[in-house]
């Protein structure tokens, strides 16, 4: 018997059904904001073993896609044309503030709060806290564009899911 096997066995996952939905996977939705957990690996800091700043741009690509999801807005039906026209977000501005090191094995938690969501744009907060002390947070601008490149209004529909939990209700 192999090791993944014994293993698998002690801790009763052979033959179990796993879940094909982790509720928590995603992180949650908390008075109008976005708070998805991420804990640092050695694959996220640099050779000093403080997370490298790269990172902090991935840990807030994920709090950002997280946060749509759980609105309703779905990465693969905008590309797929579910809600017409095909569509797909691209990054137009981010304003990225260092303030505190993060370290291997700390568990941060990626806050996104919409700021506006109006036409073709999107303006999120986003900060990286540890234990409630900010380390990184940024301003971020999202468009939304066709296929082609060129911008274009979310979906009515979609407008309305972020609008449901925007701070002002807009």
């Amino acid at each position: 018997m192999s090791a993944l096997r014994r293993l698998m066995r002690m801790h009763s996952l052979e033959g179990a059904d796993m879940p094909q939905h982790w509720n928590d996977l995603a992180g949650r939705l908390v008075a109008g904001s976005h708070v998805l957990p991420v804990r640092v690996y050695y694959e996220d800091t640099d050779f000093t073993g403080l997370v490298y700043h790269g990172s902090y741009v991935r840990f807030f690509e994920r709090g950002r896609s997280d946060f749509l999801r759980l609105c309703g807005v779905h990465h693969a039906e905008l590309a797929d044309g579910t809600h017409g026209a095909a569509l797909a977000f691209a990054v137009r501005q981010l304003n990225l503030s260092y303030l505190r090191p993060a370290r291997i094995d700390d568990v941060l938690e990626i806050v996104t709060t919409l700021v506006e969501a109006r036409g073709a744009r999107i303006a999120l907060q986003q900060k990286a806290l540890r234990k409630g002390e900010i380390l990184a947070e940024a301003d971020v601008t999202v468009a939304v564009i066709s296929t082609d490149g060129r911008p274009t209004r979310l979906p009515s529909a979609l407008a309305a899911r972020l609008a449901a939990i925007s701070p002002d209700g807009e």
